[in-house]
């Protein structure tokens, strides 16, 4: 029988409401997605449809099992080599053989997507590139910068508390309010403000959000498909515009972290005569690494959510250099009406995001000092 009296089932109790809260609208959702998705939703009538809006999405079944052996096949090999380490007397002979393991994964994943494009969705399957562009981007950067700022705010300047509640503003502020202001600010005239800007400094007027021009054009001045490619003009953009929403609100949550890092590690490391890089690389850097990691894991998570700005920043003539995966899900349920389809993107896009955070557990775990 159920004791009330006991502990655990008062603990039980406590935590009853907030379980079944995440179940209502949490979990459920998600099988409900997966139910619709499994279906074609027409008017007045269903049609079960199996894992058929999968097949589309992914294309031949046998070049999706390629393309996704060759990501756990880059795993193995990471950690045979990570491993080799351990193993002085075999640590040639592993390094080799995780070696030629990489490369042939490369090699599966390559040809794997080339099919999936031909075959599946290649909206859907590029708009998981643009994704990874924004999120790969966005996040880095605002760790980075956001890092150095909280660093600049630690240490004893005038008016901290303002600067602190300046770089906050721009993470409080509306997203789509700010990113028509940005869209106003950016846009293909000659006489916005950005290129007011570029001309008041000598440069010939930019295109902005209706440029689609990729990264390895502008720097290489080569036209590359696919990953390689890197992002458009107008991406980079919209990349500009989260890294100044977002790296406030990482500064200051840094800036906590650095306020508890104990001051006595830093007394004892000046006596005995490190430097300040010394320090910064060996004390601040290692205490801080579950706020980066949290930081990290978050933000990878939301950035592929992402989508109010860009939808409102997103113009036609930007082709579809900006249709992120939220777009590419949000487009085919309200534009074309495709419930089951849309639902299977959302399905694909969650395990996608589920297996990525595991892995940067799985990966980082080790690296990371609690205390």
């Amino acid at each position: 029988m159920f004791n009330f009296k006991s502990e655990s089932s008062k603990a039980y109790l406590f935590i009853a409401p907030a379980l079944f809260l995440i179940t209502l609208f949490g979990i459920f959702p998600i099988f409900y997605a997966f139910y619709i998705s499994l279906h074609k939703w027409k008017i007045h009538k269903v049609e079960f449809k199996g894992f058929d809006n999968y097949l589309k999405l992914l294309g031949d079944p046998l070049y999706a099992f390629y393309f996704f052996s060759g990501l756990c096949l880059i795993i193995l090999s990471y950690w045979l080599w990570k491993d080799s380490f351990k193993k002085i007397k075999t640590r040639i002979l592993i390094n080799i053989f995780s070696f030629f393991l990489f490369i042939f994964s490369i090699f599966l994943i390559n040809l794997g997507w080339k099919k999936m494009i031909v075959t599946g969705d290649s909206d859907y399957l590029n708009s998981l590139i643009y994704s990874s562009y924004y999120s790969f981007f966005v996040v880095t950067i605002e760790i980075v910068l956001g890092l150095i700022i909280a660093f600049a705010l630690f240490q004893k300047i005038k008016g901290k508390q303002f600067f602190q509640m300046f770089i906050f503003m721009p993470y409080i502020t509306p997203a789509v309010m700010a990113a028509t202001v940005f869209l106003i600010i950016f846009s293909n005239r000659e006489t916005s403000l950005a290129n007011n800007i570029i001309h008041f400094f000598g440069g010939s007027p930019q295109q902005f959000l209706a440029d689609t021009r990729t990264l390895s054009e502008i720097l290489f001045n080569i036209k590359l498909k696919g990953f390689f490619a890197g992002p458009s003009v107008a991406m980079m953009t919209v990349i500009f515009f989260g890294i100044w929403n977002h790296t406030g609100y990482y500064a200051i949550i840094l800036l906590a972290g650095l306020g508890g890092i104990p001051k006595n590690l830093y007394e004892a490391a000046e006596i005995e005569g490190a430097g300040p890089y010394y320090i910064f690389r060996n004390i601040t850097i290692p205490l801080l690494t579950p706020i980066i990691f949290f930081l990290a894991v978050s933000g990878f998570i939301l950035s592929f959510q992402s989508f109010n700005h860009i939808y409102v920043m997103k113009t036609p003539l930007a082709g579809d250099t900006l249709d992120v995966v939220s777009i590419s899900i949000f487009e085919t349920f309200y534009g074309r009406n495709r419930f089951g389809y849309a639902s299977s993107k959302a399905i694909s896009l969650f395990f996608l995001i589920f297996i990525l955070t595991i892995s940067q557990f799985l990966f980082f775990r080790k690296k990371i000092h609690y205390e």
